[in-house]
């Protein structure tokens, strides 16, 4: 089982990173919704609201919780987040409540002053902030599903990607499992080999796909940077490849982890260049900047648990 303090952490951490990025779909989804949707735009936006509030909710539970190295992960947010939000914000009309952001890098890690009453107390209140975000990311699991159908079948009309919407999809059933493991006291620490090379093949999958909507995104004239996206989306593809068939032998995995460890630097470099690059308005795209930052922020994450994964070899 797990022990409390870990409960604590593990659950923290990952509300902290998943519930922004579930917050950020429901913006990118309402942002890509013809006039005609009304309803959706008004469901997506319910979605960002609500997930807004569940995340000042972990901001809240976490200031002075969480350990320093979660503050300085790059995941939850980067330099490049509060002005991501403002220039969506300005170009799409959406609104998005960059207060979150500066509580955020406010953050204090804990102090380790945390008596066994305050752990009982902080446990209990994680457990109730990991149920409301369970229960609300089913529903958006559902919101998302649905709009896959009726996307494949014609019904609906949007600029997300089919595929984009799958990809959205699967990062919202990772998060519900991910909580609804802690939720049973089990740890989410990858614990073996099985394990690494499960949370490596999903992962490689994201940042291929992150390559391939880049690659879709940009201006057509945008060649140099088609072809960096292009050739990144094909080498996490044979990462994923590789993955998905290795035989769980720590030396190939250690090669293979090291491996995808070079590629994800260079990508996240690439993503950073980029975010860069939609901010001061350098890129022809129909990128919105955010995406950019929220790209980022999930290679951040993949580079954070690869290093770990490295520890453990």
């Amino acid at each position: 089982m797990i022990s409390n303090q870990e409960f604590i952490n593990q659950s923290l951490e990952t509300n902290l990173f998943f519930l922004r990025i579930m917050k950020e779909h429901s913006i990118f989804l309402e942002a890509a919704f013809s006039i005609k949707d009304q309803n959706l735009i008004a469901q997506a936006d319910y979605f960002k609201n609500q997930f807004t509030n569940l995340l000042t909710n972990a901001i809240s539970i976490s200031n002075g919780v969480i350990p320093a190295r979660v503050l300085n992960s790059n995941e939850i947010v980067t330099k490049y987040t509060m002005d991501a939000e403002r220039a969506t914000q300005s170009v799409s009309g959406i609104y998005i409540d960059s207060n979150i952001t500066s509580m955020e890098n406010s953050l204090s890690a804990n102090t380790n002053n945390n008596s066994n009453n305050n752990i009982a107390m902080l446990t209990d209140y994680v457990s109730r902030l990991n149920q409301y975000s369970i229960e609300l990311t089913s529903m958006l699991i559902k919101f998302k599903t649905d709009l896959r159908d009726n996307v494949l079948s014609c019904k609906i009309f949007t600029t997300a990607y089919p595929l984009l919407i799958d990809h959205i999809l699967r990062e919202a059933i990772l998060f519900r499992e991910t909580l609804t493991k802690l939720q049973s006291g089990i740890s989410i620490s990858a614990e073996n080999d099985k394990d690494i090379l499960e949370q490596e093949t999903f992962w490689n999958r994201i940042m291929s796909e992150h390559s391939y909507f880049i690659r879709g995104l940009l201006d057509p004239t945008e060649a140099e940077l088609f072809d960096i996206a292009n050739n990144f989306g094909q080498e996490f593809e044979t990462l994923r490849e590789e993955s998905s068939t290795a035989d769980n032998i720590s030396s190939t995995l250690s090669d293979l982890t090291n491996t995808t460890l070079d590629e994800t630097i260079k990508l996240r470099d690439f993503k950073t260049q980029g975010t860069e690059g939609l901010l001061g308005c350098k890129i022809k795209s129909i990128i919105v900047p955010l995406l950019g930052d929220h790209v980022l922020r999930e290679a951040n994450h993949y580079i954070n648990l690869l290093q770990l994964f490295n520890n453990l070899s």
